[in-house]
């Protein structure tokens, strides 16, 4: 079959996430960039899809006329990657699916729980794949713990502690440039900061590894460093629906870390310990207490989630081939959509409902918040 074709909206010059995403599809060379609307300005965009070799007739000026355009060409794309500042996915990712066209969109998929639900009942309407990209359940590691959960290695679980602080908003004379700028501004980022950007990587952490979803939380979201309006530490109290209990911590100004995503998951028959600077190992602990480290690369590691390693053992992969790992099966899904041999079970990628439930815990914890930290039901 012929290889398949994206288009990107935003990853302009200088942007960090859109190259990521181009990075990590051409890891696999299972599709090719063919469009975009790189910028909001189009001498920007034309010269974006100069240096990505784009022809310029599909350099557009704005996404709404890449949708139409694309969607009305016989060789048009296969799928959009949304890689804009938040407030502006919901349009973006209509605007596509409208179009009929499949959609993987950056994390947090909107700014609310009904714009998140509208996307989702056009994708099902169309019966277009959506995909949200929590990269971070990309690693083979997390998939393990998945299946090491899913096997009842660790018996029931019982809390769950969950962190990703980081440090680089501490100052406040500095903004975090231009990635920092959008995040830290309402008009662009919504009604969170810091929960919308680490806080829904810990939601989707917690369910990709235990399949247990929140059914109450209450939370106490911090606006800490002068001079910011959005929350940069949110400290959240969960129960889940199988009655046990967490705790999500989520910062931006704590100096020291950078992207430490923690993942402690304590069971009646053991414990899974998991941490995402170190993203090649798992820690099992059992009741006779002995820490066993299991890497990726080695055959402990189950056949489903081994399938995803790229380099033999001791040849370190990390946060770019865990995107690319997402990639891989959301374009198998696609490959096989086109093909008419599409199951849901193949889907081993985060999806709108996903998403959706991240924008649910968002706007549980600002009603928790915003109500004197009161428990909220899911």
């Amino acid at each position: 079959m012929k290889k398949l074709q994206y288009g990107m909206v935003g990853g302009g010059p200088g942007a960090f996430i859109g190259d990521a995403h181009r990075r990590a599809i051409s890891l696999d060379e299972s599709a090719k960039l063919v469009a975009g609307c790189f910028s909001r300005t189009h001498e920007k965009c034309i010269a974006q899809g100069e240096l990505l070799g784009i022809d310029e007739s599909r350099c557009y000026a704005n996404f709404e006329e890449m949708a139409k355009a694309e969607g009305a060409r016989e060789d048009g794309i296969d799928f959009v990657v949304i890689v804009t500042p938040n407030n502006t996915h919901y349009a973006v990712a209509k605007a596509f699916l409208e179009a009929g066209i499949h959609v993987a969109c950056d994390k947090p998929l909107v700014t609310t729980a009904k714009e998140a639900e509208e996307l989702q009942s056009i994708a099902d309407k169309n019966n277009l794949l959506f995909m949200v990209t929590y990269t971070y359940t990309g690693h083979v590691t997390m998939k393990y713990m998945r299946d090491l959960v899913k096997s009842g290695e660790i018996g029931t679980i019982r809390t769950v502690m969950a962190e990703y602080p980081q440090g680089w908003l501490y100052d406040e004379n500095s903004w975090g440039g231009k990635q920092g700028e959008w995040r830290c501004d309402p008009e662009q980022s919504g009604r969170v900061n810091c929960l919308g950007d680490l806080g829904t990587h810990v939601e989707n952490a917690v369910y990709t590894v235990t399949g247990l979803k929140v059914k109450r939380l209450l939370a106490k979201m911090d606006v800490v460093v002068p001079g910011r309006k959005l929350d940069d530490n949110d400290q959240i109290l969960v129960e889940y629906d199988n009655g046990a209990t967490g705790v999500n911590w989520t910062s931006q100004f704590c100096i020291g870390c950078d992207n430490s995503l923690r993942l402690r998951v304590y069971g009646s028959k053991g414990t899974l310990l998991w941490f995402q600077e170190n993203p090649e190992e798992v820690i099992l602990i059992k009741e006779d207490g002995i820490q066993r480290s299991i890497k990726r690369g080695y055959g402990a590691v189950s056949a489903d989630a081994a399938k995803y390693g790229r380099l033999p053992s001791g040849h370190t992969e990390g946060w770019l081939e865990a995107m690319g790992n997402l990639y891989d099966n959301f374009t198998d899904c696609l490959v096989a959509v086109k093909a008419g041999s599409f199951d849901k079970a193949m889907i081993d990628y985060p999806t709108i409902e996903e998403g959706v439930a991240g924008l649910k815990y968002v706007e549980a914890c600002l009603e928790s918040n915003d109500n004197g930290n009161v428990w909220v039901e899911l």
